[in-house]
């Protein structure tokens, strides 16, 4: 899990109620934290060895935002979905994840075509290694890569707003070291396909890629 001395480390301007936010998020984005769990937040000032009220703000934050959801009685859980509502938030997932990939290609650039390439390699590396957590993490900065190569942030954004969103179901699905491998390949038609710089090519690769992983998915959940 991450913690807040190591998030503050990398983020020294962020306030601590961000910092414990950054932190939540990933924990819940690589499945550490599960859909309906409740998040407790006596207990997270004391992990995070802050007050009560920056552990308020964060958990505020991420509730405007639809990560967590407010119980009917006292408490905020990590948001969970019946099949219904997952399949819907993934088919407007695969949307701009299509979207994503096909301005991608057309906006190539060395510089972005680097930084998916090392996420591929992290994501490569972590999945022989059977190294679970990390290849969770790897594979999520490989798609914000592919956000970040279509030189609009507002997108990325949405994108990303929709990764945090289904990260507890989709981590269910790496359950082997196998399971890991396969899906770290199966980036590599992906990435050849963005490279081309053929947007139709890109954005018929990225469907299928999310296809594939929303299948997969829905057979945890």
């Amino acid at each position: 899990m991450a913690k807040i001395a190591e998030v503050q480390e990398e983020n020294p301007k962020m306030s601590a109620a961000q910092r414990i936010e950054q932190s939540l998020m990933e924990e819940i984005s690589v499945g550490d934290l599960a859909p309906g769990q409740r998040l407790d937040e006596v207990g997270l000032a004391s992990r995070f060895g802050a007050s009560r009220t920056p552990v308020r703000e964060a958990l505020s934050r991420l509730t405007a935002q639809g990560v967590l959801v407010q119980g009917e009685k006292r408490g905020v859980f990590v948001a969970e979905y019946g099949r219904e509502e997952l399949s819907q938030i993934f088919e407007a997932m695969h949307e701009i994840e299509a979207a994503c990939a096909r301005i991608a290609a057309q906006r190539l650039t060395l510089l972005k075509r680097s930084e998916i390439e090392a996420a591929q390699a992290d994501c490569l590396a972590a999945a022989q290694a059977g190294d679970r957590a990390a290849y969770l993490r790897a594979n999520e900065a490989f798609h914000m890569a592919i956000y970040s190569a279509t030189g609009n942030p507002y997108m990325a954004e949405i994108a990303s707003e929709f990764r945090r969103r289904t990260g507890p179901f989709r981590a269910k699905k790496f359950a082997t070291r196998e399971d890991l491998i396969s899906s770290a390949e199966s980036h590599q038609a992906l990435i050849a396909d963005i490279f081309s710089e053929d947007s139709v090519t890109a954005s018929n690769s990225m469907r299928s890629h999310m296809a594939a992983s929303f299948v997969e998915t829905l057979k945890v959940n």
